[in-house]
């Protein structure tokens, strides 16, 4: 028997999903490897309606001071550079995790803080992880990217070789979490977790330039699904940045870039 207009009108009502709009649609990690774990009808549930709040106090500078640390931390932060050269030379393990918790400072949708940091010291580690990006990425360059996006790196001097992830001290992996578990099972929604995580890895960012640390941002494409189940994080985190960290070369390069003013990146009214 046919299905009348009004049964196909309801059955879609009920398969229909809520609108989200505060997911994020970019980078979504869809695999079938292991630890994928399927979406179903599973229960989600909010987060606890009170939060004490508590008086807020703050250091206030002198306009003179303030215009002098934010000349100072530009300064600092206008040295940084993209360095795809970095030396094996050991780093602290210390100032790696002051940076991250640096970076777990950040705001974050709901309070929800959306991110794992992975950091990985283990050599043969790393190279299974340099193994698994250069294989997508010489496909990246021969077959995906386009001619175009292929030409604009040209200048840049970049190909899929990344000897950096064999001899950084350390890799970080920041992996978003598109939604999390509470105590008793149930899933918590992370709201626009990607643009929580990408503010985290600009303070991360500048948490390392601050110690004397360098990294290139990679966002290594079609590689997430397997350096997730590489490093056995679960189905609900998806790969955003890695961050290869350590020291330059003594001999190490950089492209002679310069930076837009700042007439032509703000517009004041």
């Amino acid at each position: 028997m046919k299905k009348t207009n009004g049964e196909k009108e309801k059955r879609d009502t009920k398969t229909k999903h809520p609108s989200r709009p505060w997911v994020d649609e970019d980078l979504k990690d869809g695999t079938d490897h292991p630890l994928e774990e399927e979406e179903g009808e599973e229960e989600w549930q909010g987060l606890e309606e009170n939060v004490a709040h508590v008086p807020f106090t703050c250091e206030r500078y002198s306009e003179a001071e303030m215009i002098k640390r934010s000349q100072t931390f530009y300064e600092l932060l206008n040295k940084r550079r993209s360095v795809r050269f970095l030396s094996d030379e050991p780093v602290p393990r210390e100032v790696i995790d002051n940076v991250i918790r640096t970076a777990g400072t950040s705001p974050s949708g709901a309070h929800t803080e959306p991110w794992t940091f992975v950091v990985v010291q283990d050599p043969n580690l790393k190279h299974k992880i340099r193994e698994i990006v250069e294989e997508e990425e010489e496909i990246n360059y021969k077959k995906r990217m386009g001619d175009r996006w292929v030409n604009d790196l040209k200048r840049l001097r970049t190909n899929w070789i990344k000897e950096y992830l064999d001899t950084a001290p350390y890799l970080i992996l920041i992996f978003k979490q598109v939604y999390g578990r509470l105590p008793n099972g149930k899933k918590k929604t992370h709201y626009y977790n990607e643009i929580s995580v990408s503010i985290a890895c600009g303070i991360l960012l500048a948490a390392l330039q601050n110690a004397g640390l360098y990294t290139v941002t990679s966002t290594p494409l079609n590689c997430g699904p397997q350096l997730r189940v590489l490093l056995q994080r679960p189905a609900n985190e998806k790969l955003l940045l890695l961050l290869p960290v350590g020291y330059p070369k003594r001999d190490a390069t950089v492209p002679a870039l310069t930076r837009k003013p700042l007439e032509d990146i703000m517009v004041f009214m």
